[in-house]
């Protein structure tokens, strides 16, 4: 069984910075994708921001050019740089992985972002 730990969250102000840290217990060079993923009450999940196997990232258009994800395999750690904060990017922030090997989705417990006004 894979573990996410994810760190980094809590209260800012709106236009300041955090940096969101999602450690894995297995390699993530297993991986094909690790991503950040919002949840807000009513809604679902919705992707953040992804990084694929070979580098390549996707993110959502409210996040764009404010937000940057990363990667160091050798800590089995995603990042999540998040600047200019604003108060819609509040949210409970999970950390997804897609592992190939064993072959397996799984999800952190999640942590709170809060962007105050």
């Amino acid at each position: 069984q894979v573990r996410l730990v994810e760190s980094g969250g809590g209260l800012v102000q709106s236009g300041g910075s955090l940096r969101l840290s999602c450690v894995a217990s297995m390699n993530i060079d297993y991986t094909d994708r690790v991503g950040w993923y919002r949840q807000t009450p009513g809604r679902s999940r919705d992707m953040v921001a992804v990084i694929g196997s070979g580098g390549g990232t996707n993110y959502a258009d409210s996040v764009k050019d404010r937000f940057t994800i990363s990667s160091d395999n050798v800590k089995n750690t995603v990042y999540l740089q998040m600047n200019s904060l604003k108060p819609e990017d509040t949210g409970i922030y999970f950390c997804n992985a897609h592992f190939t090997s064993p072959r397996g989705i799984y999800w952190g417990q999640g942590i709170q972002v809060t962007v105050s006004t």
